[in-house]
């Protein structure tokens, strides 16, 4: 396991083993936000379930367009109206159904009321300003399929269509194991010399509740294989999936990746990856062990492109990859021995949105990671020159 693995090799061999938990819950839909849906939704109405206006204004035949005609009723949305009288409009609200006759609608700015009369304009089409019932979903149409990340939009969607609540996979429980006798826990008044506040819990924990995970339990470990082993252990009975940070290099204090492979199996170890190479992962019982770099911009970059798929898999998510797009490079760089996902910032210059790495890309630098826009991606041994197209990965569709 010296030789270094591509991302995409490793991301293949770690995705063949996740099957989805296939446990499930049913939650009210105001509370469903980011969860994973665990069954296909079918549209049981149509949308909108009749026609109606889609301005203020007035309801008429067309055929009766550029003419004086009599108001013969008032319709507010909610209300059921009367069939529309020949020779004579209705005055309508946006979103008020259409009476039966009437096949447009005039905006009340082109009208000229007159007293309880209208003037409308000529030469007024069929369907003006109409939306008629079913025009945008269908009942029986499928609407979202399992597996879909459930965003405002969608639970939206599901409301609108009379649903209360929806069947969404359970979240995985995650186990997290902090390695490093140099870690202080925030909120002790002093740092002792040669200590370091332990950051990575606050910002793994994030990152696994934005994946939709559960935190069941944190660990510290001392920097001893005997402890490591035992944190492990008990891990692994607390939750399906346990995350480690640190411990996977190759120090003498470095304990997490020789006690996977005691207690189970070492699938792999250390990645082509800038930053991200000490990456390791294993089984112990079956359960997923995902051994991260200790330094904070590691555990980003490795959590969002191999921990973070894991999590969504155990969901039964239907989309494993980070969204993606390409910018125009506004830097030159040289390619490496290793893919690098270096942080950037999106510059726009003549109209042209430019990506630019930041200036700090250490592994260590996580204040890097706030002051960005992207993950931009640097192939292995892939040059790129001033105006090239690169991808990027927008860190707010990771978090």
């Amino acid at each position: 396991m010296n030789q270094l693995i591509p991302l995409e090799e490793a991301l293949e061999t770690i995705l063949a083993g996740i099957t989805p938990a296939c446990q499930t819950e049913r939650l009210e839909v105001t509370q469903a936000l980011g969860r994973i849906l665990a069954e296909p939704f079918i549209a049981t109405i149509d949308s909108p379930p009749y026609t109606n206006s889609a301005m203020d204004g007035f309801a008429l035949r067309a055929s009766d367009s550029g003419g004086v005609l009599q108001v013969s009723q008032r319709i507010a949305a909610g209300q059921v109206p009367e069939p529309l009288a020949f020779g004579t409009a209705a005055r309508i609200f946006t979103g008020a159904q259409l009476p039966d006759g009437a096949d447009t609608v005039v905006m009340q700015e082109e009208c000229e009321v007159e007293g309880d009369r209208v003037r409308v304009p000529a030469r007024r089409e069929v369907g003006d300003n109409v939306r008629l019932r079913g025009h945008e979903i269908k009942a029986g149409e499928l609407l979202l399929e399992a597996g879909e990340r459930l965003g405002p939009p969608a639970l939206g969607l599901l409301a609108s269509q009379g649903l209360a609540n929806v069947l969404c996979a359970k979240k995985p429980r995650v186990a997290l194991l902090q390695s490093g006798d140099e870690l202080v826990e925030p909120g002790s008044t002093t740092l002792p010399a040669g200590a370091i506040y332990n950051s990575n819990r606050s910002l793994l924990e994030g990152l696994v509740l934005q994946a939709g995970g559960q935190v069941v339990g944190v660990w510290h470990l001392a920097d001893t294989f005997d402890a490591t082993s035992e944190a492990l252990q008990q891990a692994v009975d607390a939750a399906d999936v346990v995350i480690t940070t640190g411990g996977v290099s190759v120090g003498e204090e470095d304990h997490v990746k020789p006690a996977i492979a005691a207690l189970g199996e070492l699938h792999l170890w250390r990645l082509a990856l800038k930053p991200g190479k000490p990456f390791a992962f294993g089984r112990i019982a079956g359960k997923p062990i995902i051994g991260l770099p200790g330094n904070p911009s590691s555990v980003l970059v490795t959590f969002s492109l191999l921990a973070r798929p894991i999590l969504l898999a155990l969901q039964g998510a239907r989309d494993l990859a980070p969204f993606s797009l390409w910018l125009t490079a506004g830097f030159e760089r040289r390619g490496g021995l290793r893919a690098e996902y270096l942080r950037g910032s999106i510059v726009s210059e003549g109209g042209v949105s430019k990506v630019y790495p930041i200036a700090n890309q250490s592994s260590g630098a996580l204040y890097a990671a706030t002051q960005s826009d992207v993950l931009i991606v640097a192939p292995v041994g892939q040059d790129i020159a001033e105006g090239d197209s690169v991808e990027v990965i927008p860190l707010k569709s990771l978090f």
